[in-house]
């Protein structure tokens, strides 16, 4: 990282967060996982969390993805990716430095977007980690990766907007502390394509929303909830309506850019967890009379995750320098390609993790086979592999447009 310049401030906040992980957050793992068995349910908010909250605010280890000073750390995408790889680290950190999807999106597009009256009634206590929100983007009968297939109907009755359709893979609208929703739908399916949709922002407890179920993701049942929602006639102010009719889509593109950028930081470290756990069981388990660390294929799977994980880091930090210093439309090559080949490389890491580790490796008594779980999903959230290649391959074939046959479609 010697060719990016990070501040004293930043580097200091990689020290405290480093020491936190390692004295508060890797402790905590088996009470987390204690206090959820002992409560029986799946979306428990188990206390263990709340002390390490109270614990990272104190630490001023809190709000260090918000760019803004004043309402969070104020530092650069070059600043934040070294600390929310860390944080990737713990599948309990994030939220315990309130820096967990989808709030961290949700709290930039109210900072950006919202009313006084959404930044007071929603913004503060979420800044302040006392309230949880869900995103309501993709929906069970329209294929999302093209967002402007989405579906669900807001229509103008005076001062209302009257809501009908259904969400599913709302993360976090299961969390116990969920109040809000921020709700993408089409107001006007006359308009150009990429005007056609709107979000406003919904309680999830407004008149007409029900939550179906929780989506499990290969079994697990996470404890923020993947929800499926159905909207029924459900009356929406128009001051609830974000920036403006036709908004939607640029919302969103201002949205997923940061967020994409922030699950291939948390990606890498998953990574540099399951190579750590690698290691030490190929070091301290014998078979056939040798530790697995000393087979040749063994070696070689810890040689090319140190590799892969130097590559992707380069990669993600090349991205958020450029979002930093040109912006995110000049970057979307760069979060494209890292929102490929982070996820990917880090699930190839954690599988080869959880080969060494054997029949434990799939387990819960290590965190490989969840991560394993979360790592697969990330190829398919915020857009899967293939929509990111499209867009990469396209900008590339731009520049050679001229070459076409006449006649054929550019």
């Amino acid at each position: 990282m010697a060719m990016f310049d990070i501040s004293e401030r930043a580097q200091q906040l990689e020290k405290e967060l480093l020491d936190f992980m390692n004295s508060q957050i890797y402790p905590a793992e088996a009470v987390y996982e204690q206090q959820m068995r002992a409560a029986g349910d799946p979306h428990f908010q188990p206390p263990i969390l709340e002390e390490l909250k109270a614990e990272a605010k104190r630490r001023g280890l809190w709000n260090l993805f918000h760019p803004h000073p004043g309402t969070g750390a104020g530092l650069t995408n070059l600043e934040y990716a070294p600390l929310a790889e860390i944080m990737g680290r713990s599948d309990i950190a994030s939220e315990a430095c309130n820096c967990n999807a989808p709030d961290t999106g949700n709290m930039e597009v109210l900072e950006l977007f919202g009313t006084e009256e959404h930044r007071q009634r929603y913004l503060a206590p979420l800044l302040a980690g006392t309230m949880a929100s869900a995103f309501a983007m993709t929906e069970p009968g329209a294929a999302s990766s093209d967002a402007t297939n989405i579906e669900l109907l807001m229509v103008k009755d005076g001062d209302e907007y009257i809501l009908n359709g259904r969400k599913w893979f709302a993360s976090n609208a299961l969390h116990k502390n969920c109040k809000v929703m921020i709700v993408m739908g089409k107001t006007d399916p006359a308009a150009a394509p990429h005007r056609q949709q709107s979000m406003m922002v919904v309680p999830i407890d407004a008149p007409g929303v029900t939550v179906m179920r929780n989506l499990s993701v290969f079994g697990y049942a996470d404890r923020e909830g993947h929800a499926e929602i159905d909207f029924e006639n459900v009356r929406v102010p128009v001051k609830d309506l974000l920036k403006g009719e036709g908004e939607g889509f640029a919302i969103s593109q201002a949205r997923l850019g940061p967020g994409r950028i922030h699950h291939c930081m948390r990606a890498i470290g998953a990574a540099e967890r399951a190579l750590e756990l690698m290691c030490k069981r190929a070091q301290s388990r014998v078979t056939f009379g040798k530790p697995v660390a000393d087979n040749a294929n063994i070696q070689d799977w810890i040689a090319e995750a140190r590799i892969d994980i130097e590559m992707i880091r380069l990669l993600t930090l090349k991205a958020a320098y450029l979002m930093d210093t040109v912006g995110n439309k000049q970057a979307q090559t760069e979060i494209a390609a890292i929102k490929v080949a982070a996820p990917a490389i880090a699930l190839k890491i954690v599988d080869r993790a959880i080969q060494v580790h054997g029949g434990a490796g799939v387990t819960d008594d290590f965190p490989l086979a969840s991560s394993y779980a979360h790592l697969r999903a990330l190829r398919l959230a915020d857009g899967p592999d293939e929509v990111h290649k499209r867009a990469i391959a396209r900008r590339e074939l731009r520049q050679y447009r001229d070459l076409r046959p006449e006649g054929t479609r550019a």
